[in-house]
């Protein structure tokens, strides 16, 4: 009886190229929300000491 042979996949190992690949797709995606990160935080010092130039806020408590 000449049974059924199944191909299977044969590993071979961690491919060094796609893992190099993967580490910089990475990297750059988590490097880009970082830099994201800072650019609105960036925004927002700059649009508060605006608002203090401005006169519009300030950071003193009114005795009432």
């Amino acid at each position: 009886m000449a049974g059924s042979h199944v191909a299977h996949a044969a590993y071979k190992g961690p491919s060094v190229v796609k893992e190099i690949m993967i580490g910089i797709a990475l990297g750059i995606v988590a490097g880009g929300l970082w830099k994201m990160h800072h650019w609105n935080n960036q925004r927002r010092t700059k649009e508060f000491y605006d608002l203090l130039e401005k006169d519009e806020i300030s950071v003193v408590v009114n005795d009432e």
